[in-house]
């Protein structure tokens, strides 16, 4: 087999990975100068590289001329680590989804937003259509409401002064004294429903897990049909988010 049969390789990445190890070994930084003799790059080459992975966050530029890495290789870091803790909760999440004839889903509340990390379905179990992001739902859905219950009365209190409490359906509380009350004393507490409110045809139970000490919360949907249900999942739930939040506070 010719070379010409090998994989393509794009050089310039290459180089630009070769800078990135170069400026990860320096923890205080160095200079262009020599992060192109560490790498064997061209001068010209490596300062029209580092000048390109400082504007995209990769690396950043001291103010005494030398380079370290940047914030964005640190939120790479973040996700990557992340998406190695969820590999370890998805067969859970899947387990659950077989049992219950429902699709999973698993939330976090990272940057002062409620935020879908993962969504178990399949063919035959189809998620919600997800017609609204869940930043702006967080009202309306066993899953924003479960993470608002677990907030402190200032995060909670923030994180509805940033939110309007749309209608998305005739069912959606919109009044926030409402929503209040039902969010600190739901009826199956620890779990949260949402009857109704984000989707017609649907109710959601959640109850809250954790990551470490993120807050997220784990729940199902299912249609309200098998609403009569609700207090047997809402065991089940509780019992798996034990699971999953041992797994994903593991060190890694």
């Amino acid at each position: 087999m010719g070379a010409q049969d090998g994989p393509t390789l794009i050089s310039s990445v290459q180089r630009a990975f070769r800078l990135l190890e170069a400026v990860s070994v320096h923890e205080n930084g160095a200079p262009a100068k020599q992060l192109a003799r560490e790498t064997e790059l061209p001068l010209a080459t490596a300062y029209h590289l580092l000048r390109t992975l400082v504007h995209d966050g990769y690396v950043r530029k001291l103010d005494d001329g030398g380079f370290v890495l940047g914030d964005k290789l640190n939120s790479l870091r973040t996700a990557g680590h992340t998406q190695s803790l969820l590999t370890r909760v998805r067969p859970t999440l899947a387990a659950l989804r077989d049992e219950l004839s429902s699709p999973a889903y698993l939330t976090f509340y990272e940057d002062g937003e409620i935020r879908v990390a993962e969504i178990v379905d399949s063919a035959r179990m189809p998620r919600v259509d997800l017609w609204v992001g869940f930043e702006d739902a967080g009202h309306a859905t066993a899953l924003g409401k479960s993470v608002l219950r677990e907030l402190d009365e200032d995060a909670r209190k923030e994180y509805l002064s940033r939110h309007q409490l749309a209608e998305l359906t005739p069912r959606t509380i919109t009044s926030l004294p409402e929503l209040l009350r039902r969010i600190e004393a739901p009826p199956l507490a620890p779990a949260v429903t949402d009857l109704e409110e984000y989707a017609l045809g649907t109710v959601c139970v959640a109850v809250p897990v954790y990551r470490g000490n993120t807050l997220g919360s784990l729940g199902v949907s299912l249609p309200t049909e098998r609403r009569a249900r609700i207090e047997e999942i809402r065991a089940r739930l509780l019992s798996v988010a034990s699971r999953v939040t041992r797994s994903l506070s593991l060190t890694i």
